[in-house]
């Protein structure tokens, strides 16, 4: 063991960040343990390169050149020919059905800001049915086995393996969660309505793959670690841009090998997401590209989004902040009444498997982002714990599309769908309630705004099949289980009924 420390003391004093080691002798035998385990998951080396990329990110030559991308690399579920959608449908199905799929869940996140403790997938949007976020995805992976299934050669291969990239406060509640093991983070109410369900909500245990994002050192302002006590870096989670790294670093790759050729990835927070899309899959495979990314229709010029755009003749992603008033309400020259620059990012993504599999090192490349926060630390020099009142370090982290300019524009591809079908997030707590009842103002990407889009997606699909719906939900709408649906298919033994139950 004094080897291995002294190589990690060498490491961190080489690096600058020696410090560290201040109080390692005043340690306990468990605790040192503990401590040096945690730093040797850390290259200093490594995060010193990242901060300074990130405090210093090389300059763009001339003036950036932005455009919408072209039209060899986009298509619109909203204007494609029904017979384009049908054939990537079929092929997406086949994809599935030969067990070439993927699926990755970035769910690092906790419920703070909709005040749980617990990880945000196992949020309760108070449907009729309490399902929580988990279960809704978990349960259209099921359905969307079952009918590639029907199609398959060999319906035994029709496997969709799930991998779900945790964060260190998330994975062991979302491991309980999953096992339907009781969460201390939910109520006892929350709790009763998950142990009415299955564990791993029906799907085989062996094909569900809990994993952990890296995390990176949080650094002073003068670039040294800090310590969050005596024995333990203070750091946080590297950002949805960790996806890559994670990868590697948690044997998913070497999972995904022998099988796996097209990887769907998406955010938790999206009651909407179409998980293991096959129209998705099937668009990507077809124009066999790298990276596709789906995205919807900005609402107008002022929403705050990141968009899908070309820079320099790169696909990329542009910030908010980062284009002019005349940029955002460009009009589209071909569709006067459409933004020019109207694809919105979702962070829903298509890889295919060579491609994540022959990153290499370029993991490490990824252009950090600095976040400047108060960030609760241990001096070393006073020997005390301080709380800051101000901002006194940054945090850095990797964002999951800074890699999309290092393709060419023949090698991504952008693919809208319809905001009301796919896109969803919840962000934010519902608003405080006036006396009446009502909301005191509008919700917005919240717990009250996702369920209302399920069930209204769930009415519109039972009334395309000509059915009634009057059964009194206080949303006016439906709730459309998963296994009953996938996409509004299947729903035609409802042609002519009234329905009067809450969910079907």
């Amino acid at each position: 063991m004094s080897v291995d420390i002294q190589n990690l003391k060498a490491q961190y004093e080489k690096a600058g960040q020696g410090h560290v080691f201040t109080y390692f002798d005043s340690l306990s035998e468990f605790e040192q343990k503990a401590f040096s385990e945690q730093l040797q998951k850390i290259d200093p080396a490594r995060v010193q390169k990242l901060r300074d990329l990130a405090l210093n990110p090389p300059k763009e030559q001339g003036q950036a050149v932005v455009e919408p991308l072209p039209d060899s690399a986009n298509a619109s579920i909203i204007d494609s020919k029904p017979e384009d959608i049908q054939r990537w449908y079929d092929l997406g199905l086949e994809l599935i059905g030969k067990g070439e799929v993927a699926v990755v869940l970035l769910a690092g996140g906790q419920g703070t800001r909709l005040g749980s403790k617990a990880p945000k997938g196992a949020f309760d949007i108070q449907l009729p049915s309490h399902k929580s976020l988990f279960q809704i995805q978990a349960e259209r992976i099921l359905k969307i086995q079952e009918l590639a299934a029907k199609k398959a050669a060999d319906p035994s291969k029709a496997i969709i393996p799930w991998f779900i990239m945790t964060s260190g406060p998330t994975r062991g509640p979302t491991e309980k969660f999953f096992k339907k093991e009781k969460l201390d983070e939910l109520s006892d109410e929350e709790n009763a309505n998950r142990a009415k369900g299955a564990p791993y909500f029906g799907l085989d245990p062996k094909n569900v793959t809990i994993f952990e994002q890296g995390v990176l050192p949080c650094i002073t302002n003068d670039g040294k670690f800090m310590l969050a006590s005596k024995g333990k870096l203070a750091v946080a989670p590297d950002g949805n841009g960790g996806l890559y790294k994670a990868l590697q670093d948690e044997g998913v790759l070497e999972k995904m090998r022998p099988n796996i050729k097209h990887v769907h990835a998406y955010c938790v927070d999206n009651c909407l997401a179409k998980v293991a899309d096959p129209v998705f899959i099937g668009f990507a495979a077809e124009k066999k590209v790298k990276i596709a990314t789906k995205v919807v229709r900005k609402r107008d010029a002022k929403e705050s989004v990141g968009l899908i755009i070309q820079k320099n003749g790169k696909p990329d992603v542009v910030e908010y902040s980062e284009i002019d008033d005349a940029t955002r309400q460009a009009a589209d020259p071909k569709q006067p009444d459409l933004l020019k620059f109207r694809a919105a990012n979702i962070v829903n993504h298509y890889y295919s498997f060579e491609y994540l599999d022959s990153m290499g090192d370029a993991v490490n490349s990824l252009p950090p982002h600095v976040a400047r926060k108060k960030i609760p630390f241990f001096d070393t020099e006073k020997g005390e714990a301080v709380d800051p009142k101000s901002p006194n370090g940054i945090k850095l982290e990797q964002f999951v599309f800074d890699n999309f300019k290092w393709l060419d524009l023949s090698e991504f591809a952008c693919f809208e769908v319809k905001r009301e079908e796919e896109f969803s997030p919840l962000k934010n707590a519902d608003p405080a309630k006036a006396a009446d009842g009502s909301f005191e103002k509008q919700p917005e990407d919240s717990p009250t705004t996702s369920r209302r889009h399920i069930k209204e997606q769930g009415r519109r699909w039972v009334e395309a099949v000509g059915a009634i719906v009057k059964n009194g939900d206080v949303d006016d709408g439906l709730e459309v289980s998963p296994l009953t649906s996938y996409g509004g298919e299947g729903l035609e033994s409802f042609k002519g009924q009234t329905i009067e139950k809450l969910s079907i």
